[in-house]
C-alpha cells in the first residue's frame, strides 16, 4: 500500500518517528492517525495523515479528533490529582465522606485510592440495568453506590474498565461542582490551548472520525486481551459490558458522543495528549500554565501496585490512576514513565526523566494489547532512538 501524504512538523532529528508513522500505514493498516511528541515543554513532532473513512474520501486534518477509549482515564486521573493538590480530595479518606450514598454494601470505609488503583472490587454491576443505562450518569452512579465489592477491597486488582469513569467521576463532580467533562475541558485542556472532550454536541461532529473495528484472524483471537471478554458471564465479560446499549447507541453514535463516560469516551488528538503529558514531564507546567505542584506530580508518578490483573489477565503496574511500563516486557519507555493506553491502540504518556510527552491517536482499532499492537510501540521506539 502506498503511504498517504504525511502532514505536520517533524525535524530531521526525529526522522525515525516520521518513518515509523509511515510504516503504521503501509505495514499495520492505519487509515487515519496522528502522532505528537513534546520534549522539555515544547512540541517537537506533530504529524497527521490518512482519512476519516474506509473509502478514503475524507482527509484527516490538523484539528481532527477521535475517540481514544481508556486513554481518557489518564485525564480523569490527572483531574483527581489536581483536586487533591488543591485540598479538595484526599486519596486516603473514605469515598463516602464526599459521596455518602457510596457507604452502602459495606463500602463505608473504602478509600478513594482504591478506585484509582483498580483495587476497589467494583468492576461489575450486579443490578440489572435498563437499556442504554451507560448514557445516564445518575443511573450508573446510583448502581455503583449500591454495588457490593466482588473481592475484598485492597487485596486484589482488576481493571475497572467501564465503572472507573463513574466511580472516580462522581467524587470529582461532588467536590468541584462540575461534570468531569467540564472540569477536564476548563481546567486542563483549555489552559494549555488543546482539546480533550468528554461529552460534546453535534457542532463538533464534522471533524470527528468514526472508529473502525479491526478484522482479527481466527488464529490470533486466542492471544488477544479482548478475548477475555468473549464470555459474557465471566468477570471480564461483565466488566466490559455493563449494560445493554440499545439501538443506535454505539461508539460512533450521537448519543454516545453526547454522554459523559469518563472511563472511555474522550475525544482528542495526538497534539493534545503530547501537550498535556508534556506538561507533566516538564514539572507540571506548559508555557507558563501551571497544572499541578511538584509534590502532587511526584505522587501521580509513584507506583502503587504491580501484579497480575484479574480482568486483563496480564501483569500491570499502576500509580494512582495511571499505568506504568512493566519490567521485562520490552517496553522502551523509562521506568518512571506513566500515562494510559486506550482500547484499539491510542496512547498518551510522559517520561519525566527524559522530558517526553507523547500522544498517538488513530481510527483503525487493533483488538490486542499494547504489547501486541506494533503501532504505538513502533512510534515509542523511534522517539527514544531519536534521543539516543
Amino acid at each position: 500500500m502506498n503511504p498517504p501524504e504525511i502532514q505536520g512538523t517533524c525535524p530531521s532529528r526525529f526522522q525515525q518517528v516520521h518513518n515509523a508513522f509511515e510504516r503504521n500505514f503501509t505495514k499495520s493498516g492505519d487509515i487515519g492517525a496522528s502522532v505528537a511528541v513534546a520534549l522539555y515543554g515544547e512540541i517537537v513532532v506533530d504529524l497527521w495523515a490518512g482519512h476519516l473513512d474506509h473509502e478514503r474520501t475524507k482527509p484527516w486534518e490538523h484539528d481532527t479528533i477521535v475517540l481514544v477509549y481508556s486513554t481518557t482515564k489518564g485525564l480523569v486521573s490527572l483531574a483527581t490529582h489536581m483536586l487533591a493538590d488543591r485540598g479538595l480530595l484526599d486519596f486516603e479518606a473514605p469515598v463516602a465522606d464526599i459521596w455518602p450514598e457510596f457507604s452502602q454494601a459495606d463500602k463505608e470505609n473504602l478509600p478513594l485510592r482504591y478506585l484509582l488503583t483498580h483495587q476497589a472490587g467494583l468492576p461489575v454491576i450486579d443490578k440489572k440495568l435498563p437499556l442504554g443505562a451507560e448514557l445516564e450518569w445518575n443511573v450508573m452512579a446510583e448502581a455503583l453506590a449500591q454495588q457490593k465489592p466482588v473481592w475484598r477491597p485492597g487485596e486484589e486488582q482488576g481493571y475497572h474498565a467501564a465503572t472507573f469513569g463513574w466511580l472516580v467521576g462522581e467524587p470529582i463532580r461532588r467536590v468541584s461542582g462540575r461534570s468531569v467533562g467540564t472540569y477536564v475541558k476548563e481546567e486542563i485542556a483549555e489552559p494549555l490551548g488543546v482539546e480533550f472532550l468528554i461529552g460534546f454536541g453535534p457542532e463538533e461532529d464534522h471533524r470527528v472520525s468514526d472508529m473502525h473495528l479491526a478484522k482479527v484472524p481466527p488464529e490470533q483471537r486466542g492471544t488477544l486481551a479482548a478475548a477475555a471478554a468473549s464470555d459474557p458471564a465471566s468477570l471480564a465479560g461483565r466488566a466490559f459490558n455493563l449494560a445493554p446499549r440499545g439501538p443506535n447507541k454505539g461508539r460512533n453514535s450521537r448519543a454516545f458522543r453526547k454522554s459523559e463516560q469518563p472511563a472511555g469516551n474522550g475525544h482528542t488528538n495526538a497534539r493534545a495528549l503530547a501537550t498535556i503529558y508534556g506538561a507533566l514531564a516538564n514539572g507540571g507546567s506548559w508555557e507558563g500554565n501551571h497544572l499541578i505542584s511538584p509534590a502532587s506530580l511526584s505522587l501521580a508518578g509513584t507506583p502503587q501496585t504491580i501484579g497480575k490483573d484479574l480482568i486483563l489477565q496480564v501483569p500491570v503496574r499502576r500509580t494512582l490512576g495511571f499505568m506504568m511500563p512493566v519490567p521485562g516486557t520490552g517496553d522502551p519507555r523509562g521506568e518512571n514513565s506513566f500515562g494510559h493506553p486506550g482500547m484499539g491502540g491510542s496512547l498518551g504518556f510522559c517520561d519525566p526523566d527524559s522530558g517526553i510527552g507523547f500522544g498517538y491517536t488513530m481510527n483503525q482499532m487493533w483488538t490486542s494489547t499494547l504489547d501486541d499492537d506494533p503501532r504505538a510501540m513502533r512510534l515509542m521506539r523511534a522517539v527514544y532512538a531519536s534521543l539516543s
